[in-house]
């Protein structure tokens, strides 16, 4: 099913997931994809990860890990598309398939919750917040709480929702599976503590490498949500992007706060230690609540464009 009619399977792929999501009886029934990732994930730590080796070995065995979780990934995607293409609605059969793993959603549900969550208190702000990113609430006050939360919003607009569907009308079920796999093997192991350093290292350059085209993709869907400004933001997107010290949430966060006129980054603790990144954005740096508003329709309007440019490719190609 390639090219045609993969795009246009993305396209509903898309719709469908930004309404219906993932349905809480399926979940209860089978579990979810990512979980079941997941827990591949982490019988290849328990088998593979072993402390004291050297670099080299503990690097060795992630990849090794990483190449057994996207052969586990592929083959099922690759069997389930081949069967689908013989039935006629088969792009429709992937589609829904595909739904399970973009998160549009589900991106939009937790970031609303932080805004509403403020009706009841300021506790109960953090307390939301702090289901969606890894840095500590507690001492958060309301622009903190409001930064934390776009700040989530445009990184995971990326590897949530842009990428999942770019891979997915690129290379079809088992593009979007295999992406998902590694991203989620990013999320488990590919972070700098003592015991992932080395074991996590091949998950995350490779999660680096996959994420690299749709965060330029989604600074590109923000700019592109206000017209008039469309040069400006890519010029602020271009030049604080780099700042970041990864190579692609610098993008989509630095295209969100131009277009909002905010300024993200600056200061936060990660489990009790400070830490300082650089600044992205000319704007305002205080935030409120409604900011958050203007952040979740910045993002409705972006992933309608992304529904439409990939609609579009699906008519024409």
């Amino acid at each position: 099913m390639w090219p045609f009619p993969v795009f246009a399977s993305a396209a509903l792929a898309l719709f469908v997931e930004r309404f219906i999501g993932y349905p809480q009886a399926v979940f209860d029934r089978i579990g979810h994809p990512v979980v079941w990732a997941g827990q591949i994930i982490t019988w290849l730590d328990h088998a593979l990860n072993a402390p004291g080796v050297t670099r080299s070995e503990g690097r060795l065995r992630g990849a090794l890990a990483l190449l057994i979780l996207i052969f586990a990934a592929f083959v099922p995607a690759y069997l389930a598309a081949r069967i689908l293409d013989f039935s006629r609605i088969g792009w429709m059969l992937e589609a829904l398939i595909a739904t399970s793993l973009i998160a549009q959603k589900s991106m939009r549900d937790h970031v609303r919750d932080v805004f509403r969550a403020f009706d009841r208190s300021l506790p109960a702000a953090r307390a939301a917040v702090a289901r969606i990113v890894g840095r500590d609430p507690a001492t958060l006050d309301e622009s903190g709480v409001s930064k934390a939360a776009l700040e989530s919003l445009a990184e995971n607009t990326s590897d949530g929702i842009v990428a999942p569907v770019l891979w997915y009308a690129l290379l079809g079920l088992p593009g979007i599976a295999v992406y998902k796999a590694i991203n989620t093997a990013d999320s488990m192991i590919g972070h700098k503590s003592e015991k992932y350093r080395h074991f996590g290292w091949a998950a995350a350059r490779l999660d680096d490498l996959v994420n690299l085209p749709a965060s330029r993709l989604t600074g590109i869907l923000f700019a592109a949500t206000d017209p008039s400004r469309f040069q400006h933001i890519i010029s602020v997107m271009r030049r604080d992007a780099p700042k970041h010290g990864s190579p692609n949430a610098g993008w989509p966060e630095a295209a969100m706060a131009a277009t909002l006129g905010l300024r993200f980054g600056g200061p936060r603790t990660y489990q009790g230690e400070r830490v300082d990144l650089p600044w992205l954005g000319n704007g305002r740096e205080q935030m409120t609540r409604l900011d958050i508003k203007r952040g979740l329709k910045l993002f409705n309007r972006s992933m309608w464009l992304l529904f439409a440019g990939t609609a579009l490719l699906g008519l024409i190609l």
